[in-house]
Parts: C-alpha cells; structure tokens; sequence
C-alpha cells in the first residue's frame, strides 16, 4: 500500500486556527486521511489514518503538546479568564471609562471588557457576582486562551 503525504504544516496551521479563532472544534478529510483539532481546557489533535500513518504523525503532534498545555499562573479567589485569543480592551472606545476597575462591585452576566478577535468585538461578562479584587492584564494586551483577566472574591 503507498503511504500517504502528511504536511505537518498544514496540519500546524489548522492547529493555529483553531488556537486563534477560539472556534472549538474543526475537522478536515482529504481522501483518506482526516484530521480533527478539538479544544477542551487544552487543545487536543486528533488523527484518524491507516495503521502505518499514526506513527509519522504522532511524533510531530507530540512534540506541538507541552506548548499548548502550558497552564497559567495560578491566582487566589474566582478568576475571569479569556475564552479567547485575542487583544484585550478595558472600555467601549478610548475616551471611555472603564467597564470595571479594581473595587467595583460586579453581577453576574455584566460586560467586564472586550476582546477583539478576527475584527469582532466580543464581549466578556461576569460569570459571578462580587467585587474586582484585581486586573490581572492591561487595556490593548494580547491575550491568549484561558488567560486570568480579573480576580473577584
């Protein structure tokens, strides 16, 4: 049987889609061949292939593992973390006060901040009530999937 053309490229930057776009899950089939990424709490890449391709893809796909699983800090109390890579913004527009600094008391389902993401403006809310104990990141940062934003007790 002829083996198969695996890009590992192309399979990296499927990979980098799903990372940047914070879509959760996305499968592509060329032939017979078919790759899924899936993101849990960490990326997972799953490749369904003849027996003999599992091998030439497993080592690639394992050396990309330690990165994506790096975890964040860990911080004390509730913390807000990002559901997405993207560039974090504190206010509506620039002239804007904040939508929360450290001392507002929050409720659930509040807007928090903003994340811009592929040209969208995604707001953040409060997945709890309490008070902002802490603003872990600062206005126009780039910040990364499961990134701490706010502390709240």
């Amino acid at each position: 049987m002829d083996k198969l053309n695996v890009d590992i490229a192309q399979i990296r930057d499927i990979i980098k889609l799903v990372k940047d776009t914070g879509i959760n899950e996305i499968e592509i089939t060329q032939g017979e061949m078919s790759v899924r990424v899936r993101r849990d709490s960490a990326p997972v890449l799953g490749v369904h292939a003849p027996a003999e391709m599992v091998t030439a893809i497993a080592a690639p796909a394992a050396a990309a593992a330690p990165a994506a699983a790096a975890k964040p800090e860990v911080v004390e109390g509730h913390v807000i973390t990002s559901p997405m890579v993207g560039t974090l913004y504190m206010s509506p527009s620039p002239e804007s006060q904040p939508f929360v600094k450290k001392g507002d008391k929050v409720k659930k389902g509040q807007t928090v901040c903003i994340i811009e993401a592929m040209k969208t403006m995604n707001q953040i809310e409060a997945d709890k009530d309490g008070t902002v104990q802490e603003v872990l990141v600062d206005n126009a940062q780039p910040v990364e999937f499961g990134e701490p934003l706010f502390r709240i007790a």
